[in-house]
């Protein structure tokens, strides 16, 4: 299986050259914005089509601006797309599904097994315990270089408590909480962002009522665990057919 790697020079970009290799995968090349500035043994590219060309699947953790190119490009070659890129506006997820009608896609905030999980368990909890009763909050904390809040991550695990209680997070959404802001809305699913050193990625979701807190929590020590589940992912989409699918299907979770 010949796996390309969008981005190739970046810090996850580096991290995946060595897990494809340990895979056993052939790694078929990569893109980047200036091919002189990165010395590589794999083929460079700054063009996108130039690596699919030689790929049957481009692992992808480049910016937004970049999803709507990538995914007519790919959908085209009918390579597979395995999507780690968040904060999509409604145009490129438009065009990420338009996509996964002419190949596979594996998309997903996070590739972590462990955070998988989290957003099943959430997705649990947000159907099984009442919006009125139990208030959901959602605390996430990341390395001071990160510049959105809340993360990709915590807004996906937002939209699985949102999905288990049937309401769309957009609806009752509460972030950055600041001066006098009155009671707590029943039913709101609340964020807040925490920032400082290089936290990897630290996130905790709570269920609280006048009678008792149940708490999920995952850290990453390390962002080789991204890696890792996109290799992952890569790999379990060979002969897959065309599709939007997403962690839960390459770790094989029963639909809820």
């Amino acid at each position: 299986m010949r796996v390309g790697i969008a981005g190739i020079g970046g810090r996850v970009g580096r991290l995946l050259v060595e897990e494809v290799r340990a895979a056993g995968l052939d790694l078929s090349g990569g893109t980047t914005r200036k091919v002189q500035d990165v010395v590589s043994p794999y083929p460079l590219f700054t063009d996108i089509a130039e690596l699919a060309a030689l790929s049957d699947v481009v692992i992808d953790f480049t910016h937004a601006d970049t999803v709507c190119g990538n995914a007519r490009v790919l959908a085209q070659a009918g390579v597979g797309w395995v999507l780690g890129t968040t904060g999509l506006s409604a145009e490129q997820q438009a065009a990420v599904d338009e996509a996964a009608r002419q190949t596979g896609v594996v998309h997903a905030a996070n590739f972590s097994p462990g955070v998988t999980l989290v957003q099943r368990l959430a997705q649990m909890m947000g159907q099984a315990l009442p919006a009125q009763s139990y208030d959901a909050e959602i605390v996430e904390m990341h390395h001071r270089q990160k510049v959105d809040a809340p993360s990709g991550t915590a807004l996906a695990i937002g939209r699985s408590v949102a999905l288990g209680r049937g309401v769309v997070l957009e609806d009752v959404r509460e972030s950055g909480r600041d001066g006098h802001t009155g009671p707590r809305k029943a039913g709101a699913i609340g964020f807040a962002a925490l920032r400082g050193g290089q936290i990897v990625g630290e996130h905790e979701v709570l269920f609280t009522s006048a009678d008792e807190q149940i708490t999920l929590t995952h850290r990453a020590f390390d962002r080789r665990i991204f890696a890792t589940g996109a290799v992952r992912a890569a790999g379990w989409l060979s002969g897959r057919v065309p599709g939007l699918y997403g962690m839960e299907d390459v770790l094989g979770l029963p639909p809820l």
